[in-house]
């Protein structure tokens, strides 16, 4: 096997000979190892380590490897049926929900079969990834002093301050939080400006991952229609006036899942009738820097043109890094920020040092516009590949709108309903995100959300377009998904 051995090869080779030894006996050394299997020491020691992982060697420096000794056996299952009851069971006046409807966000994090092309995923694929920079970043932190020290709970001073410059206006390092990510953001805030029960006005269609924190909070999300230039004001300020709402969530910059970018003139408009309103507008801007090339000069943050603290803004450098650097931020101006951080430091105390470290590290290298410029790039390559497709394959497949920011293409189906079309693609090969999860009440008609961000490259996106095709009879109409 041997020049291509690999870690996995090499650990089953071990496996299949561990009973030559007896318990408790020692292993070859991994000299030994090395020559007899032709594999370098970093194979050998990573192939030990697995079978230590699994409690069949133990492995002790200086001395070796030895068999390990049988473990003792599981204890038989118990009776868990009494949980039902304890988890269903409600209390007088109970109004947050101990349930949590999870399948909207669910959808885009679970990892389809093998073969499958990835459209519905919301995150880059590791080849779009910053991998080298992250990994030179993380080893620059690691030797910083004091890295495995307690940071501050507000955050690092030096990120801090580098998220407000991002941010703009008059924010600065003081009036922002280093939070562990976007959702970890959405969450303190939602729960610091809106009390189970309340209303929470939400653009319509919006991010699944926020609806479910809404009702997991006990509060009500009631929807706000978005068009081509944003949410519509008008309709912003009758829900406002009806429900006597406190808190309103948007994205004001490429819209998830519409890729709509917020108007110039219902920018002010939004404002104005929130702080009217008497509420704080929580702005999601989480796509700034998934703009692509030809996206042009980008608006400002609301945050930046807000004078009187209604907006809480929330930002995060996850989607355009790697889904494990859960590194964001919150800003805010006025006693909001202290409710803000107490319920921060409540939840998690703070964002795991050497991740800060590490994003600094990040953000102030070189590597890091390049990086930016990169996907830019990339994303507006595939974005036109995915949109071209679906013309000459998929006519009837309509793309309301064109982004130039973001990492998706909001569709909506000539017949039948999402879910028919989401399970004919599935069959096909293809793993698609339904629409319905991104409405909080009954959506317009049948919609899917198509990521062009989760693949390897364009060619997976000609290739998913021809099974989906495939899959819809080969019709150019796609009429058979709803007859899957």
């Amino acid at each position: 096997m041997y020049e291509r051995s690999s870690v996995a090869e090499l650990a089953e080779s071990l496996r299949s000979e561990l009973n030559r030894y007896p318990l408790g006996g020692k292993l070859p050394s991994s000299r030994a190892l090395v020559e007899r299997f032709r594999v370098s020491p970093v194979t050998v020691s990573r192939a030990l380590a697995q079978l230590a992982a699994e409690g069949l060697v133990v492995t002790r420096p200086g001395a070796g490897a030895f068999r390990a000794q049988p473990r003792t056996p599981a204890p038989a299952p118990g009776d868990t049926s009494w949980q039902a009851v304890a988890l269903s069971a409600e209390g007088t006046g109970e109004v947050v929900p101990r349930s949590v409807d999870a399948s909207g966000v669910l959808v885009t994090l679970a990892a389809p079969p093998a073969g499958v092309i990835e459209l519905h995923s919301g995150y880059l694929h590791s080849v779009l990834q910053p991998e080298r920079a992250m990994a030179a970043a993380l080893a620059r932190a690691g030797r910083r002093p004091g890295v495995w020290g307690r940071p501050p709970v507000e955050g690092l001073p030096e990120l801090r301050d580098w998220f407000a410059r991002e941010i703009g206006g008059a924010v600065g390092a003081a009036d922002v939080l280093v939070t562990a990510g976007g959702q970890s953001a959405l969450t303190t805030a939602l729960r610091a400006l809106a009390p189970p029960g309340a209303p929470i006005l939400v653009e319509s269609p919006t991010y699944p991952g926020l609806l479910a924190i809404a009702r997991a909070s006990g509060c009500r999300p009631v929807p706000v229609p978005v068009d081509a230039h944003g949410v519509r004001p008008e309709l912003l300020a009758e829900a406002f006036e009806a429900t006597g709402a406190r808190v309103f969530v948007c994205q004001p910059l490429f819209q998830n899942p519409t890729g709509a970018v917020l108007s110039d003139e219902r920018r002010g408009e939004v404002l104005r009738i929130a702080r009217a309103a008497g509420a704080f507008v929580v702005e999601d801007d989480y796509a700034r820097a998934l703009a692509h090339e030809d996206a042009g000069p980008l608006p400002a943050t609301l945050a930046a043109e807000d004078t009187d603290g209604v907006v809480v803004h929330v930002r995060s450098l996850t989607k355009v890094t790697s889904p494990s650097l859960r590194v964001g931020a919150l800003a805010a101006r006025g006693p909001v920020l202290d409710r803000l951080r107490a319920i921060q430091v409540v939840d998690s105390f703070f964002v795991p040092r050497p991740l800060q470290e590490a994003a600094l590290e990040l953000v102030g290298a070189p590597a890091w516009p390049r990086h930016l410029k990169v996907v830019a790039a990339e994303l507006r390559h595939r974005r036109d590949v995915l949109a071209g497709a679906l013309r000459r394959e998929l006519p009837s497949l309509e793309v309301p709108q064109l982004p130039r920011g973001g990492y998706q293409l909001w569709a909506r189906p000539g017949s039948g309903d999402d879910a028919a079309f989401v399970a004919a693609a599935l069959r096909a090969g293809v793993a698609v995100a339904p629409g319905r999860p991104y409405f909080c009440a009954e959506p317009p008609g049948p919609f899917v959300r198509l990521s062009f961000a989760g693949v390897p490259g364009a060619g997976e996106l000609t290739e998913a377009v021809r099974r989906l095709r495939s899959a819809l009879g080969g019709a150019p109409g796609g009429g058979a998904a709803g007859e899957a």
